[in-house]
């Protein structure tokens, strides 16, 4: 049967919005990373020193966005990935052929998008994870939870380790292995950032950027995979199909991930703030303590906004985050190209505040929305999706609304 894409008569709107108010989230977890050399910070364990409004920021961010957002995308993967093999199926595709080229369009985007503008691709690691998705599609849904959950512990007893050795102790190494490189490397950094051509600055990148980003691929991939398989799951049960007849599992889900949000966002806004030191690196508290709270607000943002989104005023007012998150792929790269051409190429990096790159992020966001809303008022698909299908089904796709395909008339496209 000729492969064509699988259409349906509407968009599950509720997950379009939810997957823009994760763009927006990953966004403004994003975006220091942008203006400012978090990179090289991470590789030498150096923290962030904010002080006045910044610091605030940063508070908030760890307690209430970093770790939280990257989660929800990454379910929403897993979920998609369901209802993309489901569907083929139905159609009587070749399901396997098609997500195989699917997912290897996807590692060319981030490929291209990690190489030739920013070390913080996530699209090559989702490429790469979502091979093993194909072989769980069959399994059953028990089984994809038990290795949910066995993922995000042994990643997280693994951070938790570091929790045993003294801070003292982690200082001490830290100064002694950095102290000669630091300063130096640093420099070098910022005056590539600042000064260097686009060739010189992605030469100077894969050096030493992408090297450690590839280094990191196989722990990064636990907690991406993990949530892939939580969505799988999520979409074999069907809940989003049917969220009035699974309105008594939301409403758990809501309330036990609050209960257990609750003293993890506690202790880590101890920590942030300085108020407990127990003789315990704070970088290493933080992390693990922001990677549990990430993944149990995960699902206390998803519970409360599908409950949210049940009512039409709400779906009324939040829709232009669903057609930002229609379009999630192009606002992603978007996001990265808009931000590396003003800090980067305009002469910005290293210059700005945190509360200045925050307002910056909001006002591209707002562009985002109004943008994505305008686009598909005329389109089915954003620019990169359109490739992303295209490539998919290798057969250029109608781009406009005008424009009918074969076998479905004026359906719009899931």
């Amino acid at each position: 049967m000729k492969s064509t894409p699988v259409l349906g008569k509407e968009r599950m709107v509720t997950l379009d919005i939810i997957r823009g108010f994760a763009l927006f989230g990953i966004f403004l977890v994003n975006m220091p990373a942008f203006h400012s050399p978090d990179f090289m910070k991470s590789i030498y364990g150096i923290p962030n020193d904010f002080s006045g409004l910044d610091h605030w920021i940063d508070v908030f961010f760890a307690l209430f966005v970093d770790m939280k957002f990257f989660t929800i995308f990454s379910f929403l993967f897993g979920l998609g990935f369901y209802i993309f093999m489901s569907r083929a199926e139905e159609k009587g595709l070749r399901m396997n052929r098609l997500y195989l080229r699917r997912i290897f369009a996807l590692l060319l985007f981030g490929a291209a998008h990690l190489i030739g503008l920013w070390f913080g691709d996530i699209l090559h690691t989702y490429a790469i994870a979502g091979l093993l998705l194909l072989f769980f599609y069959k399994r059953k849904i028990k089984t994809m939870v038990i290795w949910a959950f066995s993922l995000l512990f042994a990643i997280n007893a693994l951070f938790s380790l570091m929790l045993l050795i003294p801070a003292s102790i982690l200082e001490d190494t830290e100064s002694a292995s950095a102290s000669s490189m630091l300063y130096g490397s640093m420099e070098e950094y910022l005056h590539v950032y600042e000064h260097a051509g686009y060739a010189e600055w992605v030469s100077y990148r894969l050096g030493t950027e992408v090297p450690a980003m590839l280094a990191n691929l196989i722990p990064a991939m636990f907690p991406v995979f993990a949530m892939f398989l939580f969505g799988l799951a999520a979409g074999k049960a069907g809940i989003f199909r049917d969220v009035d007849g699974h309105l008594s599992f939301f409403k758990k889900i809501r309330t036990l991930s609050f209960v257990i949000s609750a003293p993890l966002v506690g202790i880590l806004a101890m920590y942030m703030t300085k108020a407990w030191d127990l003789g315990v690196k704070q970088e290493f508290v933080v992390q693990v303590f922001t990677s549990l709270s990430g993944l149990t607000l995960c699902f206390f943002y998803i519970s409360s906004l599908t409950l949210l989104l049940r009512k039409e005023k709400w779906q009324r007012k939040l829709r232009p985050l669903g057609y930002t998150g229609q379009m999630a792929l192009t606002n992603y790269l978007m996001q990265t190209i808009l931000s590396v051409g003003l800090f980067v190429g305009l002469g910005f990096y290293g210059d700005v505040s945190l509360w200045l790159g925050t307002v910056i992020c909001l006002f591209i966001f707002s562009l985002q929305l109004v943008f994505s809303s305008w686009w598909l008022k005329k389109y089915r698909f954003g620019p990169f999706e359109w490739l992303w299908r295209s490539f998919t089904y290798l057969k250029l796709q109608p781009m406009s609304k005008k424009e009918r395909t074969e076998d479905s008339g004026n359906e719009k496209a899931v």
